[in-house]
């Protein structure tokens, strides 16, 4: 990508050193990843023709350009979206604001049996309910168009049939951080019988046999057989840090293509609940949706602690959820230098930061996704059941733990301060 925009990766550099040679804030403002600066007006034609001037930089600058033009920021949640519509078009669309959701499937929340039978004369077909209805009390029902509308009309179909019903879009929630949620079956290995802490986690599959989880009990859910997916084996690694704990991992994509549905994330969550599993890391992010606003205000109000990574969308992109809802514990991610990765996101939504780089070389990965579960396994340090407050109660004692970075006090880059493992 960079040496496809030559002209961006010069300005991003000159950017970079003039940003070295002078104040501490300044360098703040303009550290970026080499992919030239939006913006940045380019007249048309091209740039204008001036001198070639040597400039010579200390080494320091120096290494800090060289730093910054080998940081390959995580992949936006665009990116992802135009992933899904290329590789699954027959499966994956988009709702009228551009979030991803799965074609043809809605969900209802309180669809009584006669209004059920009048969406159902309108061409929608009902899976069985959820057994998250009587765990976090929603009446949840997942819906099927069967006339192949376009999502708007289907939707405005269903509002006009059951008007006092909430309807809402099946949508997708997608990774805040590098490394696929698909991969190939494992078979599991050999628990340990310590279990000091218990702590939660959604994402994709966990692999059993890796070293940083030797040590821990691991409690599955959501897929018929054991599968793997470097992101959340990698996110359950930073999260049980190799100590005996016990995680309940959930898995939202089962080494499919397409996963992370609404419905799936509110019965993981569901699932939690009945365990009584204390705190909960999300690494994952997308829209507002009023079936999981429901589901997380229901958690918050038993007592669980929700953690989530704030996206990897940038400072400018609007909230992403379930990391801005009220109760939730949103972090943004630093790398090696407690420098706020360019591409986390930002605002009120942003409590902590923790490391957002996981591994070394070609083989690290990097995104808000890795800092989440840094933050999940200290409030899990603090909190051995659920408890009415507990989420607030938690942030007020990690806020006296945090290092404060950027501006004194809270702010919305770095939250209350940086959390370290």
């Amino acid at each position: 990508m960079p040496m496809q925009r030559p002209i961006s990766v010069l300005i991003s550099l000159l950017s970079i050193a003039l940003a070295v040679g002078g104040t501490a804030p300044a360098r703040a403002q303009l550290r970026g990843p080499p992919r030239g600066l939006p913006d940045v007006h380019v007249p048309r034609g091209g740039m204008p023709a001036t001198p070639r001037v040597p400039v010579t930089l200390p080494a320091a600058a120096m290494q800090h350009i060289e730093d910054r033009v080998h940081e390959t920021p995580a992949a936006t949640r665009q990116s992802q979206i135009n992933t899904l519509l290329r590789e699954e078009p027959k499966r994956v669309t988009v709702d009228p604001h551009g979030e991803p959701v799965l074609r043809g499937e809605f969900l209802a929340l309180g669809l009584s049996g006669g209004q059920l039978h009048a969406v159902q004369a309108q061409g929608f077909t009902a899976d069985s309910q959820a057994p998250a209805d009587a765990t976090l009390g929603l009446d949840v029902v997942v819906l099927h168009d069967t006339r192949g509308r376009s999502e708007i009309e289907a939707l405005q179909t269903l509002q006009q049939a059951a008007p006092k019903v909430t309807f809402a879009y099946q949508h997708l929630y997608l990774s805040a951080g590098d490394g696929d949620l698909r991969q190939g079956n494992t078979s599991p290995a050999g628990p340990s019988s310590a279990m000091p802490r218990r702590v939660g986690l959604i994402d994709g599959g966990v692999d059993l046999a890796d070293p940083a989880l030797a040590r821990a009990r691991i409690e599955q859910h959501g897929c018929k057989t054991s599968t793997v997916s470097k992101h959340g084996t990698a996110v359950a690694a930073r999260l049980v840090d190799g100590d005996p704990d016990t995680l309940y991992a959930a898995d939202l994509w089962c080494a499919d293509k397409v996963g992370g549905a609404t419905s799936s994330l509110v019965e993981a969550l569901a699932w939690m609940a009945r365990e009584r599993v204390p705190v909960i890391n999300i690494s994952l992010v997308g829209p507002d949706n009023p079936v999981l606003a429901r589901a997380v205000q229901a958690m918050v109000a038993r007592g669980h602690v929700l953690v989530s990574a704030v996206g990897n969308d940038g400072p400018a992109a609007p909230p992403l959820f379930p990391a801005a809802y009220s109760g939730v514990i949103g972090v943004s991610g630093v790398d090696e230098h407690d420098r706020v990765l360019p591409e986390s996101g930002s605002g009120s939504q942003v409590a902590f930061c923790a490391s957002g780089v996981a591994g070394r070389g070609s083989d690290a990965l990097r995104g808000t996704s890795f800092a989440a579960p840094i933050v999940a396994r200290r409030a899990a340090q603090l909190l051995d059941a659920p408890r009415q407050g507990a989420a607030a109660q938690i942030v007020q004692r990690l806020a006296t733990m945090a290092r404060d970075l950027g501006p004194p006090g809270r702010d919305t880059r770095y939250g209350y301060g940086l959390l370290s493992p």
